[in-house]
């Protein structure tokens, strides 16, 4: 049976039996009648529009005696175009095929249209259109599945699609301030993968700088919180490794270094606050934070220096001299100079001279930090000072008499009415002599108030304290040497050319050796020894902290005070105005009650650093 393929102008195709179609029109009714005689076999489809009816658009294919089947071969694909000129052709010529799969006029025209909607695929990939693309796509798949474009557009679109989650995953990275780690899920290496796929991608280029920007930031973040310049640099390096911004790097990493310097210099000072305040261990990390960021070799060597002078010396120097205030008093205490620290062999040697049995056995001390004592004695001024201000009583006070010296007849004996405010006569003691007539109770009431009012922690020096500073790195019997002194004037001892007022002379004496003086002194009248000390060897002896022990044996080997609690008698070093040269040794010890007090011994201030 012959067939007649209808047109309609909306879009489909309908194929109905032509003795059909005659009989719908009664107005052609007569002619089918003419017609009847002719065979089914001889109808040809001549004209669409002849069974269009009037009106309708002419599309004319112009099939030449195409046999048309009753039902399609094959489907219809249900696939269409956005344009519908270009779709009305579509689907005129996707009917057409299904009825008559291998006409080459309809492939032909089926070619063609496909031909435009490839390069309608190509200009919507280039303009971005991946929407269009696609649905453009489908339909070529469904004409020409091996067609090379949908390949092309299918890699176009998925690169795209690619693209656009992996810039929505690197933008999540970014706001959560993942901008290198973790790997693979990172900022950095997300917009990186992204211009791998698309060099020219601009929102990546975007987010790479502003990752770049972060990352900047981060590392003076690390420099100014965190004080990690080393990390701070990694990061300025990282950041330089993904995005080309050499102008904001410099800028940072010079903002950085102008960080470091200020905070250097801010360390260097807060590590000498430290020192000079004690925070010695603050101190030793702040130099070790210094070594780490690079301070100056020089610089370093300065401050380890200081820092281990300040160990040993507080923040003086040895040497140094210094008084402190006292509190509210408008006055200063007894001058002071710096010890170094160090070590010495107390006591004398079995094979000295005069040596005492008491001075022995000799054994090593050793001061690990240094300490300050009083440049001189402490003066019937400065004890005045101390008794005014606190009203005290001296043991010669109390008890109403001290021992004197008697300048006619060369006798020292005990007189009512002495007490420190007289001298070695019992006259009126001028303000600049060393205090005499105080006993060791006394000393102690003065180091006391001393510390009180100072707030430092001053007390009376160690026996070991006393003859270190006394022989001044010396061995020898006198810290000027071995006998006598080298010149006058070195110490106030007996001299075989000294004359008392009364003409008298010293029976034992220092051969040919004056100083001048019968009695004390003016405190620091003569020569200092060579740690910058006065009257040491000589003018008057001196109360120490000590307990007496008559030997040496398991005497402390570090310096410090040998005291038994409720001892009665006390360590007296240093010789006086009337010490022979025995007497003067810088070994030379002796002892008395906590309650006496002499013509000839005095005191002088210690103080820790």
């Amino acid at each position: 049976m012959r067939y007649l393929l209808l047109a309609m102008s909306v879009g489909f195709f309908l194929l109905v039996p032509a003795k059909g179609m005659a009989q719908e029109s009664s107005e052609e009714g007569a002619e089918a009648e003419e017609q009847a005689e002719e065979t089914e076999d001889e109808r040809r489809v001549r004209r669409l529009s002849d069974v269009m009816g009037e009106g309708s658009e002419e599309f004319d294919i112009d099939f030449e005696n195409i046999d048309i089947p009753q039902q399609p071969v094959e489907p219809v694909p249900e696939v269409s175009l956005p344009d519908p000129q270009q779709d009305e052709r579509l689907q005129t010529l996707l009917r057409a095929s299904a009825f008559a799969p291998n006409d080459p006029d309809t492939q032909a025209a089926l070619s063609d249209l496909i031909d435009e909607v490839e390069s309608d695929i190509r200009s919507a990939l280039a303009a971005e259109n991946f929407g269009l693309a696609r649905q453009l796509v489908s339909v070529v798949r469904e004409v020409e599945p091996n067609r090379g474009i949908i390949a092309q557009a299918e890699a176009a679109i998925n690169r795209n699609a690619t693209i656009g989650q992996t810039l929505a995953q690197a933008e999540a990275a970014l706001e959560a301030g993942q901008l290198t780690a973790p790997p693979e899920d990172n900022a950095a290496e997300l917009f990186g993968r992204v211009l791998e796929l698309e060099p020219e991608n601009e929102e990546a280029q975007s987010g790479l700088a502003r990752t770049h920007e972060a990352m900047i930031e981060d590392a003076i973040r690390m420099a100014r919180e965190e004080l990690d310049f080393e990390g701070a640099e990694a990061r300025l390096v990282e950041a330089e490794s993904i995005y080309d911004g050499a102008e904001a790097t410099s800028d940072a990493r010079q903002a950085i270094a102008d960080f470091r310097e200020q905070h250097i210099e801010a360390l260097d000072r807060e590590v000498l606050s430290h020192v000079d305040e004690g925070r010695y261990d603050q101190a030793e990390e702040g130099i070790t934070e210094l070594v780490a960021l690079g301070h100056s070799r020089a610089r370093i060597d300065a401050l380890e220096a200081s820092l281990s002078d300040a160990r040993l010396y507080g923040s003086f120097e040895p040497g140094q001299q210094f008084d402190d205030g006292l509190d509210g008093l408008g006055i200063t205490g007894p001058q002071m100079v710096v010890m170094p620290a160090g070590s010495f062999m107390m006591g004398s040697p079995e094979d000295e001279a005069d040596r005492m049995n008491n001075e022995g056995p000799q054994h090593r001390v050793t001061f690990d930090r240094g300490f300050a004592l009083a440049r001189t004695e402490v003066t019937v001024g400065q004890f005045a000072d101390f008794v005014d201000n606190t009203g005290y009583r001296t043991d010669a006070e109390n008890v109403g008499s001290s021992r004197v010296y008697d300048l006619n007849s060369g006798r020292m004996d005990e007189e009512d009415g002495i007490n420190w405010r007289h001298d070695y006569a019992g006259e009126e003691a001028d303000d600049d002599l060393p205090v005499v007539h105080v006993s060791h109770r006394d000393a102690m009431a003065y180091v006391e108030w001393l510390a009180d009012r100072t707030g430092r922690s001053y007390r009376l020096p160690s026996e070991a304290e006393f003859e270190y500073a006394l022989r001044a790195e010396s061995q020898t019997p006198y810290w000027w040497g071995s006998g006598s002194p080298p010149e006058d004037d070195i110490e106030n001892v007996t001299g075989d050319r000294d004359v008392s007022p009364a003409g008298a002379r010293w029976n034992v004496a220092f051969n040919r050796y004056s100083d001048g003086h019968w009695g004390p002194a003016p405190a620091g009248s003569l020569q200092a020894n060579p740690f910058g000390l006065y009257d040491m060897g000589g003018n008057v002896m001196e109360w120490v902290a000590d307990c007496w022990h008559d030997s040496f044996v398991r005497a402390p080997g570090d310096g410090s005070a040998w005291i038994n609690p409720g001892c009665e008698r006390h360590v007296i070093k240093g010789a006086s105005w009337s010490s022979t040269p025995s007497m003067s040794r810088s070994a030379f010890r002796i002892s008395s009650r906590a309650t006496s007090t002499d013509m000839r011994v005095g005191f002088r201030v210690a103080r820790d650093l």
